[in-house]
């Protein structure tokens, strides 16, 4: 995990640079011109020397992670002969169990995060379903606004309590409120709201638990990279399909008739599109403009999941 420095501290006798309240874990980091990189955790140090040429190239690589650092120090000469540091740190290797042996790290760059190194977790998804007796996964619901979305993984979710099974909802709505209250309704905006629930959905599912996320997801293309973020057996996409007509006559929230009035824009399936699924793993149908009943449609799902094998670890 790359390290994090809540506070920069430029000492001018000494010429060093102190980085406090580091994060628990270090990574990699660039360092400028120094000879030597000095950990301090607790009684113990860790002290990495580097060679003029590579200090020059403002590049100190493969550095080990240190657990629990609470003080680090980048150090010039001044602080001793090359051979006395590695003589501590051959010894501090010895002594303090912070360094993490021979594991090879791997620092990658992801979108605008440059250095940023995985790190594994000791206790695995398997572990967390075989804790929970379920596999975790996403029931990512999608259709027009007063489609019955909400009511479905409303449903869904009780449904799923009864039954001894941790769920979850992620409500378009709801996640307006706080994670996704910076973002509009244009087709850039709509698309930053679906990845940061697919991420979300990602880590809920990965987790153990099943993550139900109801949205309108209005753009094939959102949804399908969604998708790709899971197997596609733990992507369970249910669309309700309900008419225009069915759902504008609904108008639970007023929205439409707002819409008509002008008053919003870009309103899904007023003046914006739906683009329906093409290779959804379940179809809601509304027959003659009525839908099953909100429990008839949670058991629909629920059977899927049964027969998936959702329901057991």
């Amino acid at each position: 995990m790359t390290a994090f420095f809540r506070s920069i501290w430029f000492p001018t006798l000494y010429s060093n640079v102190e980085f406090t309240n580091s994060s628990r874990k270090l990574g990699f980091f660039y360092s400028g011109d120094f000879n030597s990189v000095q950990f301090t955790r607790k009684s113990a140090s860790l002290v990495q020397v580097v060679a003029p040429s590579i200090a020059k190239s403002k590049l100190v690589s493969s550095l080990k992670a240190i657990e629990r650092s609470t003080r680090i120090v980048c150090m010039e000469k001044k602080v001793g002969g090359f051979e006395d540091l590695k003589s501590e740190a051959k010894e501090a290797k010895t002594e303090s169990s912070c360094v993490s042996g021979n594991d090879h790290l791997v620092m990658c760059s992801i979108g605008q995060s440059t250095n940023v190194v995985w790190h594994e977790s000791p206790i695995g998804k398997l572990d967390r379903q075989n804790l929970l007796q379920q596999k975790g996964c996403v029931v990512w619901i999608t259709g027009l606004s007063g489609s019955g979305k909400s009511t479905v993984a409303c449903a869904l979710n009780k449904a799923l309590y009864h039954r001894g099974k941790l769920a979850y909802i992620l409500d378009g709505d709801n996640l307006r409120h706080g994670l996704n209250c910076d973002l509009g309704f244009t087709a850039e905006d709509r698309a930053e709201n679906i990845r940061r629930v697919g991420e979300v959905a990602k880590l809920f599912a990965d987790a153990g638990v099943i993550c139900i996320a109801s949205l309108v997801s209005p753009y094939r293309r959102d949804r399908d990279a969604c998708r790709t973020l899971f197997s596609d057996k733990n992507f369970i996409e249910v669309f309700m399909d309900v008419p225009l007509h069915v759902c504008e006559a609904r108008d639970p929230k007023g929205l439409y008739k707002l819409a008509r009035a002008g008053k919003i824009k870009g309103f899904t399936g007023v003046d914006d599109p739906y683009e329906p699924p093409l290779n959804c793993e379940m179809t809601i149908n509304a027959s003659d403009g009525n839908c099953p009943s909100p429990c008839d449609m949670a058991e629909q799902v629920i059977s899927y999941m049964d027969e998936k094998g959702f329901l057991q670890a």
